[in-house]
């Protein structure tokens, strides 16, 4: 694995020295004119799963480190090996002089074999041991690995950690140490299980390695790790590779014991932690729905999100899109985010778990304000006081119209979708409930606008010939000839001449012109009928009327157009009323 991890290295090297390749992010010069195919989609347009360029993402990045030689200036010597015996070739380190100075920007800048590059710590009489490293990606990245090439010893002890809260806390990556207990509290070499999968380990194993400088530790974040074989199904290992900051901290430096020789300054000069080269190995992290990230405009760097989705890491789906739950994608499934059916009725909508279960995991979002009368969870019916236009479809801005029920013959304001037919009252008929229906009269009430005229008069309908029984039953009998008639909110008042009075109640009835009330829904009815400018033999019962004076007729009146031989008949009822008859 470590051959692997050097071989990569050098490629990423070598790439580095193309415009193209700076940081991963940069544009070639040779850049074809014409936009090329976008990864995100097949040539189909169908979407499938896009990942970033693999890049070091370390390449030129500010690296903060908590101690450099040359503040003040000090000497240092450089250990050389030649066979068995070592030689130490000793300098100064001053960080005013750029031709002794030592400082974080080698870490990260192009690293040439050739021409080598090195920060450098303190010495061992300057900094006694821990040295920290700390570099920040800028966002999210899904790690692979993380390199040191070394220009002194490789220490005998040090960690690697990150951070995917841009530093608020840290996680450790991997332990380096001869001494792993003692100095991490870590078993050495522990085997890594599926139930341990995100912890680090310490091993000893970077002693074993040569030379004694420009050595190598290289930690891959995914060796070893049981369920990397599957890593699109592993949200743990997902998690595990996920980094914002990179931390590496020199614990303990590998004096190889020459701290106990005779000259012991001069070996303390000869021990300090230098590096060339510190490189993270990874891609942008956009979960599957990125081919690029991009920086945005307060200079951020976000993944340039296809799929619909959304987020500086593509973690979301953009708004009007949640008509089921973000996935990252894979290498079967693009998971792209599907937009919210609401029929071009509502800009705004949410998801709902348990919807989107009942649905067999199809559809789960749920359209917010509704526009243009409609409504419901896709905006695809009317809402009350409105039915659907047939004409028109459900997409259409005027898809539903107003029922227009009228305020007192329909029994409510919802029509029927499809027809428009408004509920109506019990007589009242058409599709606003806006006139009687066959047999029914109107009433001005507006409980029962509309009455059945044939049953409210039924006990009217009597034969139209007078006889001693029904002069009997009433209270009254006069000829009147009608004038005219006025409405008066639910009566009707007619202004009558009593012509003749044949027989009066307890109502004391004269001759010369009164006023006869009638309630509305009987003359609507017609029951009694009355016409002005006719003369009529009225025969009623004694009843208040709603004015100051007048007589009150109703349904159980008998109003029988008048007939002169008609006069001699009612004096003589009156003849035998006045001698008990009735």
């Amino acid at each position: 694995m470590r051959r692997v991890l050097e071989t990569w290295i050098s490629l990423l090297t070598l790439c580095a020295l193309s415009p193209g390749a700076l940081g991963g992010y940069g544009l070639s010069m040779f850049a074809a004119q014409s936009s090329p195919p976008d990864p995100c989609y097949d040539e189909k347009g169908n979407p499938r799963r896009c990942i970033p360029d693999f890049v070091n993402s370390a390449f030129g990045k500010d690296v903060r480190v908590s101690r450099t030689c040359g503040s003040p200036a000090a000497r240092y010597c450089v250990v050389t090996e030649k066979g068995e015996e070592r030689t130490r070739d000793c300098h100064s380190c001053d960080a005013g002089d750029p031709k002794k100075s030592h400082p974080p920007a080698y870490l990260t800048d192009l690293n040439n074999p050739h021409n080598l590059t090195c920060w450098q710590s303190e010495n061992y009489v300057q900094a006694p041991q821990n040295v920290t490293l700390t570099l920040s990606l800028g966002k999210k990245f899904e790690v692979t690995y993380v390199s040191l090439q070394f220009c002194s010893p490789r220490p005998e002890s040090m960690a690697i950690y990150k951070s995917m809260d841009y530093g608020k806390s840290w996680v450790p990556f991997q332990f380096y140490s001869t001494q792993c207990k003692k100095m991490y509290n870590r078993q050495n070499k522990a085997a890594i299980t599926k139930q341990n999968e995100q912890e680090a380990i310490c091993t000893d194993s970077h002693t074993d390695m040569h030379p004694l400088t420009g050595g190598l530790i290289a930690f891959s974040t995914l060796d070893g790790r049981p369920s990397a074989h599957d890593f699109d199904n592993s949200p743990v290992l997902q998690d595990w590779v996920t980094a914002t900051d990179i931390k590496v901290i020199f614990s303990r430096l590998h004096t190889f014991g020459d701290e106990n020789e005779d000259d012991s300054e001069l070996a303390r000069d000869s021990y300090f932690y230098a590096v060339s080269d510190l490189q993270v190995g990874g891609r942008c992290k956009c979960n599957g729905h990125a081919s690029k990230c991009v920086k945005d405009r307060e200079g951020n760097l976000v993944c340039e999100c296809k799929h619909s989705t959304a987020g500086p890491e593509c973690d979301r789906c953009k708004p009007f899109h949640y008509d089921r739950p973000w996935q990252r994608a894979t290498a079967r499934e693009a998971n792209e985010c599907v937009a919210c059916h609401c029929n071009l009725h509502a800009r705004r909508c949410r998801f709902n778990m348990e919807l989107y279960k009942l649905s067999g995991r199809r559809s789960g979002g749920v359209c917010l304000n509704c526009r243009h009368n409609t409504a419901g969870r896709h905006c695809h019916y009317c809402k009350e006081g409105y039915y659907r236009d047939m004409t028109k479809s459900i997409s259409h801005r005027r898809a539903c119209k107003a029922c227009d029920c009228h305020p007192v013959g329909a029994a409510g304001k919802t029509c029927n979708q499809t027809t428009g037919q408004c509920p109506c009252k019990d007589g009242v008929t058409g599709i606003t409930c806006n006139r009687c229906a066959k047999g029914y009269q109107q009433s001005r009430s507006p409980i029962a606008p509309c009455i059945n005229c044939e049953s409210h008069c039924k006990a009217s309908k009597e034969k139209m010939k007078i006889t001693m029984k029904k002069y009997c039953k009433k209270d009254y009998a006069v000829q009147v000839h009608v004038l005219k008639g006025d409405k008066a909110g639910e009566w009707w008042k007619f202004t009558v001449n009593i012509i003749s009075v044949y027989k009066q109640g307890e109502h004391r009835i004269r001759r010369g012109d009164q006023l006869l009330w009638v309630r509305a829904k009987d003359v609507a009815c017609k029951c009694p009928k009355i016409k002005p400018g006719r003369k009529y033999l009225l025969l009623g019962v004694d009843d208040d009327s709603p004015g100051q004076s007048g007589v009150v007729a109703d349904k159980g009146s008998l109003l029988i157009p008048w007939k002169d031989l008609w006069g001699r008949r009612l004096r003589k009822f009156q003849q035998r009323g006045k001698r008990g008859k009735c």
